[in-house]
Order: structure tokens, then sequence, then C-alpha cells
């Protein structure tokens, strides 16, 4: 999962909002030096990655990305999963995409002392870049992608990528429809956080049931 699907299952509380976003970038028992729910938020970023990474849903989408990315594949496959989310956002939340991506970059800046010290140097280009509202359009995640692969080790194989998604998008598609649902009842039933709207007994329902969002 990438950055849009961590926010989406870290539920309504700030601190764990932002403990999940700031997961990859505290080691080992670093965590333990954070208040509680930031706590909380880092183990929960850390219990998504394992279960998205063993889920046979992902291995599929791997497969597919393989021959251009090796052991690349599931940076990308995260990111092809927020693009699917970000187009689906209707069909798991009753609220606007942009008002709730808006929201957290407010939220980030108002507690920007705790973040990292490489946070605090990319979250400045996420919010001018919009990055989190930009993934439900294609445009939007061949420029992420682009992105990446200039500033971290991800090949320089964008072209190749979309050019797979557009392929496969349907095989992408039922990956994700066959994952997500899983891991939102996971997180509830382990770490009792759920999407912002819902509830123990009201979860998003599966992909292709659109919600009603308010404006």
């Amino acid at each position: 999962m990438n950055f849009l699907a961590h926010l989406y299952l870290s539920g309504e509380n700030v601190h764990v909002r932002l403990g999940n976003f700031i997961g990859d970038h505290v080691k080992g028992r670093a965590f333990t030096r954070y208040p509680a729910d930031v706590q909380k938020g880092i183990l929960l970023h850390r219990a998504i990655d394992s279960f998205t990474d063993s889920h046979l849903a992902t291995a599929e989408s791997k497969r597919l990305l393989r021959g251009g990315y090796g052991k690349y594949a599931g940076v990308v496959v995260d990111v092809f999963y927020d693009h699917l989310l970000a187009s689906k956002w209707n069909n798991f939340s009753p609220f606007p995409l942009r008002g709730f991506t808006r929201g957290f970059y407010y939220q980030m800046v108002q507690n920007y002392r705790l973040l990292p010290v490489e946070v605090k140097r990319f979250l400045p280009f996420l919010i001018q870049n919009n990055r989190l509202y930009s993934y439900r359009t294609r445009e939007g995640l061949q420029r992420a992608l682009e992105i990446m692969s200039s500033i971290t080790s991800l090949p320089s194989e964008t072209l190749y990528s979309m050019a797979v998604l557009t392929q496969h998008y349907a095989d992408f598609e039922a990956h994700f429809c066959a994952m997500f649902p899983d891991m939102i009842r996971y997180v509830a039933n382990e770490f009792a956080v759920y999407p912002v709207g819902f509830s123990a007994d009201m979860l998003p329902e599966p992909c292709g049931v659109q919600l009603k969002q308010n404006e």
C-alpha cells in the first residue's frame, strides 16, 4: 500500500494517521519514542505492509510487473493500488477525495514537529504536487512514478509500467478488489480502526458498490 491507502486505513485519529504516514521512516524500536497513538499508527503501517505482501492477489499483481521491475515490482503495485483506490473512492468513502486529502495535508502541517527529518523534507513537495489527489488519474499516477524513479532506486521504467497497466487494467482492478476489502476487515479486527465514516457495525462494501457522497 502507498500513501493514500495507508491514510484511508488509519481512521479518524490524527496521531494514528500521522504514525501510519511516517511508518517507513521509523525503524526498529524507534517507534517507542513517539506518543501512544503515533506508535499505534506506526505498528499499523507495518501490519498493513505485511498483510499486503502476503496476500495472493498482490502476488498476482507483482507477477505482471516483474519483467520490468524485478524486486521492485511491489513498489509499483503499491502505487497502482493507490490509483485504483482513488479512482474508486466513491465505493469506499462517503466523503469526497479532495476534502480527505486536503484535511490530511493540514493535519500534517499542524503536527510538523512530530515528523521525521526525511518526511519534513518531502511533505512540502507532496502538498505542492497534490500527490494524493492526483492518484485518481493515469496522468497523476504516471507523474508519481516518474518522480519516484528520479529520487529513489526505483528503475526508470515508467512507460513500461503504464503500458502494463493499460494491457492488464482489469486484472489489477480484480486483484485490488480481492485484496482491499480483506485489508479493511483485517485492520478493523486487529486494530479496531475503521475508515472515516464507518464503524465496526458498518464497513465499506466491496468494489462495485458506490456510496453516496456529501458535497
